[in-house]
């Protein structure tokens, strides 16, 4: 999830505590460790300044991702609450625990995936159900907090009530794109998926040899063909990967990619989030280069 989503959801599990008998260091460690607890695994964006060697795109999301690391974190803010605020209290480790959790997890449904598993397994595990941005995650907590406004003693009861919307609506979601999936599946040698931003709709991305077609699909209409890409599988990629190491790590992290080799390029792309004519994610070298 973005910036803005992990840090409503810090929010809203601090507007699910109930907080009437607490003082203001109390309030402010929860609030701290709530927040704070809800971004602390994206701290990982700052290996962009040592990387040198093309590995950011597998350390973001990383290990500092892992469902292993979990407690460390909450175990980091339950630290920092008793340094900062003098307060003690086993509930903030709890607290901690379930935001960092929630973010990993959430984390998992989006196209960009995570290394869920390390320092086990390197596998990004990506389900491709929700989209990074989802505004109805935005909708559902901005709904709580008008109603927490108009009647705060009932504040923690709306925001449990949007935790479980938010839960009904990620089940609802992945369901579909499950059954989705499972309609190409078999008939592909590779299929992704990549949720759109309007809900209910996602990107089908398959590949068979060396054709990939992505198409524009949900359970309600036919499916409608958007792009045919073609795959150049003979390519040789020793040069890309050894003048572009962020090429070999895009190859190992995406699910699968398409090759290009002509008069003009050599380089790889992840066609999931392939959009007008061109991937986000593409490295390449240019053969007329004079360097």
């Amino acid at each position: 999830m973005d910036t803005i989503t992990h840090t409503l959801f810090g929010l809203s599990l601090y507007g699910a505590v109930d907080k009437r008998d607490m003082n203001k260091n109390h309030k402010r460690a929860y609030l701290l460790t709530a927040v704070g607890a809800s971004q602390i695994p994206d701290i990982d964006v700052i290996s962009r300044l040592w990387d040198t060697e093309g590995l950011y795109q597998m350390w973001h999301r990383g290990i500092t991702h892992s469902v292993f690391l979990t407690p460390i974190w909450a175990l980091l803010f339950f630290l920092l609450s008793l340094l900062l605020f003098k307060v003690k209290d086993k509930k903030l480790f709890l607290l901690g625990w379930l935001a960092v959790f929630i973010h990993n997890t959430s984390d998992l449904f989006n196209a960009w995936g995570t290394g869920y598993l390390e320092p086990f397994s390197n596998m990004r595990i990506t389900f491709g159900t929700i989209p990074i941005v989802d505004l109805v995650f935005w909708i559902i907590i901005g709904t709580a907090f008008i109603f927490s406004k108009r009647n705060k003693l009932h504040s923690p009861y709306y925001y449990k009530m949007a935790w479980a919307f938010m839960l009904l609506h990620v089940i609802v979601q992945s369901t579909q794109g499950f059954l989705l999936y499972k309609q190409y599946d078999g008939q592909y040698d590779q299929v992704a998926l990549s949720a759109g931003f309007v809900p209910w709709t996602y990107s089908v991305i398959t590949k068979k040899e060396d054709e990939v077609i992505i198409f524009n699909d949900n359970l309600f209409q036919e499916k409608e063909k958007q792009y045919v890409l073609q795959s150049n599988e003979t390519a040789d990629l020793d040069k890309l990967f050894s003048q572009r190491p962020e090429a070999k790590t895009l190859y190992e992290w995406s699910p699968f990619v398409v090759l290009v080799d002509d008069n003009e390029r050599l380089g790889i792309y992840d066609p999931r989030f392939y959009r007008n004519g061109q991937s986000f994610l593409f490295e390449y070298i240019e053969k007329n280069s004079k360097r």
